[in-house]
């Protein structure tokens, strides 16, 4: 493992010598991260509500909290209620939609290499594919695929994809979406759609040809010793311990076939990696100041940047502004919250999910609904000054 790392190192200091750009990202991203203080006690309504989400219906919750550099680890509940395994703060999960956010890392390091600008046509390094029905790849920038403005339709959200989203490729999701005319004229409205960061992830292919998974493993997740985190391609099965997923029927949904996830969201990961490569991402440490700028600039009405949402936490006093990614998917729900000076930070997840309960656009929200006090108050708990 240390021959491989000095191996990547080597390379990506290589690379960096030549790309505008890129040493000074790469410096950063394998920079150590800073001492821990000594531990302190969590915030003393955390658990609390940790407990209060369990009892309102969550089988498991976890949590990573951090307050400048005191941090903690909590769990609450049930990983597998057929063995009555307790949740463990290491366990790993499905992060799903929490993967747009190193798909949009990715393709900002490759605009701050200056191997692809945001504002070229999808068109440009996709050829042929956005098209039909209205669809049309000339008219769609990368911009427009990570900050969802480009109005194409999502098929995941059909019958077709949300009762077996299971064992599809992307291009079959792909497909799909181009059966369909566009929602509204690329950059005049805001809609989420998976589609877009599968067309990312192949943008990604086209100027590196590398696979987009070994992208965000040689960029990202090695330079970051995220060691508990993956990227499945069609592999069903969850690596090591890991939270067990339920429907809100209490069906163990834990079996999931990623494939159709890809890019818009396939990863594996725990709360502490989670919140290390966020602490990167939000502190600065893996964009160069001007793709940093790009990565928060929000959008028309929505909040929204490029794979990273923008929201407000009301605090006692004055509400603090929150940097978000989150994911909802079969058995699975989490949200990843970092302030703006990336000072504080919440991650949660828990193991239950209902696609018509989809919380998606709010990212400060769990769709158990009788829970949503108690991550509110976890959520202030730890991001409130």
């Amino acid at each position: 493992m240390a021959n491989r790392k000095r191996q990547t190192a080597l390379r990506v200091a290589c690379v960096g010598a030549v790309l505008i750009g890129l040493t000074a990202v790469a410096r950063l991203a394998y920079a150590d991260p800073p001492p821990r203080a000594p531990q302190a006690a969590p915030p003393a309504a955390l658990q609390g509500a940790l407990d209060e989400a369990v009892a309102a219906g969550n089988p498991g919750v976890i949590a990573y909290a951090r307050r400048g550099a005191h941090e903690w680890k909590l769990a609450a509940g049930i990983a597998d209620r057929a063995t009555g395994r307790p949740a463990r703060p290491g366990d790993r999960w499905r992060i799903f939609s929490n993967t747009k956010s190193f798909v949009s890392t990715v393709v900002l390091q490759l605009v701050a290499e200056r191997r692809l600008r945001l504002d070229d046509t999808v068109e440009r390094w996709l050829p042929g594919l956005v098209h039909g029905h209205e669809n049309d790849g000339s008219k769609v920038t990368v911009r427009q695929l990570l900050n969802h403005t480009s109005g194409i339709h999502d098929p995941t959200n059909d019958p077709r994809f949300a009762t077996d989203r299971g064992g599809h490729t992307p291009l079959e999701v792909i497909t799909a979406a181009m059966a369909h005319p566009p929602l509204f004229a690329p950059g005049h409205r805001w809609d989420y759609s998976n589609t877009n960061y599968l067309l990312a992830g192949m943008v990604i292919e086209a100027v590196t040809h590398h696979r987009a998974d070994l992208e965000i493993r040689r960029r990202i997740t090695i330079p970051l010793g995220l060691t508990h985190t993956s990227f499945p391609l069609d592999d069903a099965r969850l690596p090591g311990p890991h939270l067990h997923g339920y429907d809100m029927n209490h069906r163990d949904v834990t079996g999931f076939n990623p494939s159709a996830e890809w890019t818009a969201g396939a990863m594996i990961s725990t709360v502490a990696d989670l919140a290390r490569f966020d602490t990167a991402l939000f502190g600065g440490r893996l964009l160069p100041p001007a793709q940093q700028r790009e990565l928060q600039a929000t959008v028309l009405d929505s909040d929204y940047g490029l794979g990273v949402h923008r929201i407000t936490v009301p605090c006692p006093g004055a509400d603090v502004t929150v940097w978000a990614t989150d994911g909802g998917g079969p058995g699975y729900s989490s949200v990843s919250m970092t302030t703006a000076d990336a000072s504080r930070q919440l991650v949660l997840v828990a193991n239950v999910f209902d696609l018509a309960r989809d919380q998606r656009h709010r990212p400060d929200q769990l769709p158990v609904p009788d829970a949503r006090a108690a991550f509110s108050t976890a959520t202030t708990s730890v991001l409130c000054p």
